[in-house]
């Protein structure tokens, strides 16, 4: 491929009227999409395959999956300043290359020690890393139009919602658990790293634009990177850890639920297949709440849509009491997918 080409790519496509800042927000789109294998509702299908296979306890690989989980809190901290550093594209280089390597990690573990690494690594990697990555990204290239650029790229993590877990599914009755992960490591290096390579670009002024699109540089931009003290000061701030524990439980929520999703619907009389397929309608609902709570945040900003996920999210740990039919596990799944929309597009912008 010709890289000097390439590099032309985002004048080109100005001189023909397209802002290159959405050939960005379809790349971000794809590593959201591209994190299933760290996902919870990806691994959720591949639980109990583990579980017959090794015979680890759903005990012991939920304190694996729990560990792996505080190894993406902390990647987010370490991945915005490389990206702050190097740069995004570089950056998503890196953990495309090293989140394919995961997954072949995890489909090789034996163990308890391998084991934890590959799920610290598929967590840390997946479930961290690469969204963060694509959120910084857009921040770069879009201002004011921040909140529908975020909320188009998180239709990529609906799709991967969606389609994943029933692939993997069939994947897993076809060839295994362990040679399921192997096939995702081998697409996400054959797809996502090129892109990475080729497409990114990490900054609108680089390349002679401007974010959005616009002829200057917007009024109200301001400086998307932040140094160590700043760090410092934030997280010392009572305001961060008021806002930072209620933004927080969503996602508590969501994991657990998601995570033990197979097991729930067992022991609700519901099998595999009924559990993989109520991420469907899960992802739709996810999808049309993350897409129009982007514009809604443009327009009234992000308070009332977070409030609004947090009451539709007292739902679900209520209703999963009473899952006992196909339908009643779809309804479940919308309304985690309502309340976990909406409060995904509001951490996105703040």
């Amino acid at each position: 491929m010709d890289m000097g080409r390439m590099d032309q790519l985002p004048v080109a496509l100005r001189a023909r009227g397209v802002f290159y800042g959405w050939v960005v927000v379809g790349i971000a789109m794809l590593a959201t999409f591209a994190s299933g294998p760290g996902q919870s509702y990806l691994f959720s299908v591949f639980i109990d395959p583990i579980i017959a296979d090794t015979g680890m306890t759903r005990t012991g690989i939920s304190s694996l999956y729990a560990a792996g989980t505080f190894v993406s809190a902390a990647m987010v901290f370490y991945i915005s300043r490389l990206a702050d550093r190097r740069g995004p594209r570089f950056t998503l280089t890196i953990i495309a290359l090293g989140f394919g390597l995961a997954c072949f990690g995890m489909a090789f573990a034996s163990g308890w020690l391998l084991t934890a690494l590959a799920l610290a690594s598929l967590r840390g990697l997946g479930q961290g890393a690469l969204p963060i990555n694509g959120t910084l990204l857009i921040a770069q290239w879009f201002v004011r139009r921040r909140g529908r650029a975020m909320a188009i790229a998180g239709l990529g993590g609906a799709l991967s919602t969606a389609t994943l877990p029933p692939v993997a599914r069939l994947l897993i009755d076809e060839v295994g658990w362990r040679s399921s992960y192997l096939v995702f490591g081998l697409a996400i290096w054959l797809v996502l790293v090129p892109v990475a390579v080729f497409l990114v670009r990490n900054r609108p002024e680089d390349v002679g634009l401007h974010p959005d699109g616009a002829n200057g540089p917007p009024a109200d931009e301001r400086p998307l990177t932040a140094g160590a003290p700043v760090e410092r000061r934030v997280l010392s701030t009572r305001m961060f850890w008021l806002l930072a524990i209620p933004m927080s439980m969503p996602g508590l929520v969501d994991t657990a639920l998601i995570f033990h999703q197979a097991s729930i619907f067992a022991e609700r009389g519901l099998g595999p297949t009924v559990a993989a397929a109520a991420f469907t309608p899960m992802a739709l609902a996810a999808a049309a709440s993350g897409f129009t709570g982007g514009f809604l945040v443009d327009r009234f900003g992000p308070r009332p849509l977070y409030i609004g996920a947090l009451l539709v999210l007292l739902i679900p740990p209520v209703l999963v009491q009473f899952i006992s039919t196909t339908p009643m596990a779809f309804v479940y799944g919308l309304t985690i997918g309502v309340g976990s929309g909406m409060s995904m597009m509001v951490s996105r912008i703040t």
